[in-house]
């Protein structure tokens, strides 16, 4: 790299708009700058997920979402209904929103964010399953998609029941009962649906209504046992493709079907145990994968989702189970350098909503068949590590060079080695 790039890069880190090794370098040597970069970062974060959310949760808090967004999808678009767009937009952002919301109040300006995005999140749920309200969601139709964004919404209540479930009002509570109950006639796809399958079922066994366990057992089996390929990685099926299903779907909704089973039987917790230590593995891939610059492999199939390929070396950060040679401050540093090569570019329309590509409306073309406006707002996944206090040492901790960076600045770094659990 040309010595003027590193020197660019270094001043955007100092001016809060970019990362690089030479940055953290310049970090360890200033104590005095650590508190406020670190805080910066947690900033940085709140106002990208702020912008990306407002949008979607002042609309449906008013009954207007699907009146005002409008639901652009792929021009390889596969035929189904359009309307399955809105509950995949909302149900994916409370899935990373979740954990951020569940923070206590406070009286900070991220508290009074807070407070005010949970309760129109609240409220949006109130309308989107209310059969009255103009923003009730397309649960009766016959496409099959309601399953994976109805899993979505599922996620969220599990991360953040207190703050998201608990204070529905009962009506409200039977109605989300109804439609999740009602869409167990679709038949999940063998693949990373089965998981979509098993977490609306376990939303259903944790407030106590009686799940189709062989949903839940079935896909904890098939990826526990079939389809994990080794090394923390698990194939999308029968055949191993290299894209960021891993990130997307697979590691989390995994572990977090397990981890609400542990009352269910003595037998899950091994597989638990088995799940968590390989997605803390593949967290490790994920840390490598992000260049000395804030870069990553973009591969696959639905690359429009960005960064939500990196939910699960978040998941592990928000549960403080980082792999031991993985700092928080490296890892945060290393998260933000991601979403700034992101979302320095203009990813909304006039109207703010997100718009199909990666970094740029021009890249239409990687929009797959399924995919809609309403699909990138996967990208909140990787946004949960919020669900951290901002005085967590995740946050206040200086900043640190990530393993890219060490490596190729000649600096020592640990040794990688495959594992077989």
């Amino acid at each position: 790299m040309k010595r003027r790039t590193w020197i660019q890069q270094a001043g955007l880190l100092l001016s809060g708009l970019g990362t690089s090794q030479s940055a953290s370098s310049m970090l360890a040597d200033s104590p005095s700058l650590k508190p406020k970069i670190a805080m910066d970062d947690r900033k940085y974060w709140v106002s990208i997920i702020s912008k990306m959310a407002a949008p979607i949760l002042d609309n449906i808090s008013r009954g207007t979402l699907q009146k005002n967004m409008p639901m652009i999808v792929s021009k390889s678009n596969d035929g189904r209904n359009p309307k399955v767009g809105y509950l995949e937009a909302f149900g994916r952002l409370l899935a990373g929103m979740a954990p951020m919301l569940a923070l206590p109040a406070d009286h900070s300006e991220e508290g009074r964010i807070r407070a005010k995005f949970l309760k129109q999140a609240q409220l949006g749920i109130q309308h989107a399953v209310d059969p009255s309200s103009a923003d009730y969601f397309a649960w009766r139709d016959k496409s099959k998609q309601t399953l994976v964004d109805a899993a979505h919404l599922a996620l969220a209540f599990l991360r953040a029941p207190k703050a998201l479930w608990e204070p529905l009002p009962d009506k409200t509570k039977k109605q989300v009962i109804e439609e999740f109950k009602y869409i167990r006639w679709i038949k999940p796809n063998e693949s990373n649906w089965l998981l979509f399958a098993s977490m609306t079922e376990t939303f259903l066994y944790v407030i106590g209504e009686v799940p189709l366990r062989e949903r839940i057992d079935y896909a904890i089996e098939k990826f526990d046992k079939d389809w994990y390929v080794g090394d923390g990685w698990y194939s999308d099926g029968d055949r191993f493709s290299f894209d960021h299903y891993n990130g997307y779907v697979i590691q989390c909704m995994l572990v977090e079907t397990l981890r609400h089973q542990l009352s269910a039987g003595s037998k899950y917790q091994e597989l638990f145990d088995r799940a968590y230590k390989r997605m803390q593995r593949y967290a490790h891939h994920l840390e490598r994968m992000i260049s000395p610059e804030g870069y990553f492999p973009v591969v696959g199939r639905s690359s429009t989702y960005r960064n939500a390929a990196f939910q699960p070396l978040a998941a592990v950060a928000l549960d403080r189970k980082l792999p031991e040679d993985l700092k928080p401050g490296q890892v945060r540093a290393a998260l933000t350098a991601v979403l700034k090569n992101i979302y320095k570019h203009d990813l909304y329309d006039q109207y703010s909503w997100l718009v199909l590509g990666f970094t740029s409306a021009d890249q239409g073309n990687l929009a797959d068949s399924y995919t809609n406006v309403g699909s990138l707002y996967e990208a909140s996944l990787s946004f949960i590590a919020l669900g951290l206090p901002a005085d967590d040492v995740f946050w206040t901790s200086p900043a640190e060079p990530w393993t890219s960076q060490k490596a190729f600045s000649g600096k020592e770094f640990p040794r990688d080695y495959y594992v077989t659990y």
